[in-house]
């Protein structure tokens, strides 16, 4: 199971990118990672990329997130912070997946996507790790995305994607391990 950026970025009301839908999704990933136990990996958006590229444009239309990666901003909000033993990866893309999570879950694995936000990282992990031959649940309840349409929108779109993408919900991946 991949927790995707449960940071404070994301989940603060006072935060340009705070998912309103995080509080209620975050019992549903504690679950899940109970649930799991060793097998979670958390993962974190850094401002660290370079500014040379396209991520430039991005900080000058987004600066407040362009801070030192140690600004609390970062942090793993504190529901986060024991989900797993594993250290947290954190990597200055969007998608997640790559050579650092198949390190850790093998190729082609079988993984429980859930975490913030579901309209931004949690799909660019999804559709990167389908495409890289993982077998993707999205425990769609235990994600959150910016706006209730941009997650229904982006919970459609990987719905695009069966039989690699399966969505499902929480109650549903619990029932089933």
């Amino acid at each position: 199971m991949v927790v995707i950026d449960p940071q404070a970025i994301f989940a603060s009301p006072d935060s340009a990118w705070g998912s309103p839908f995080f509080a209620e999704a975050m019992p549903r990933i504690r679950a899940l990672a109970a649930s799991f136990g060793e097998r979670v990996l958390v993962t974190r958006w850094m401002p660290t990329a370079d500014r040379s590229t396209s991520w430039g444009d991005y900080f000058a239309a987004w600066p407040f997130a362009d801070q030192p990666p140690g600004d609390a901003l970062f942090a793993l909000v504190p529901e986060a912070a024991d989900l797993s033993a594993r250290p947290t990866l954190d990597l200055p893309t969007f998608g997640k997946w790559g050579p650092e999570i198949e390190a850790v879950l093998g190729r082609g694995a079988h993984v429980v996507l859930t975490g913030v936000s579901t309209d931004c990282c949690v799909i660019s992990t999804a559709l990167a790790a389908a495409d890289a031959g993982a077998h993707v649940t999205i425990a769609a309840d235990a994600c959150a995305g910016s706006t209730a349409e941009n997650h229904a929108a982006a919970v459609q779109v990987m719905g695009l994607y069966p039989p690699q993408i399966t969505i499902s919900d929480s109650a549903t991946v619990l029932a089933t391990r």
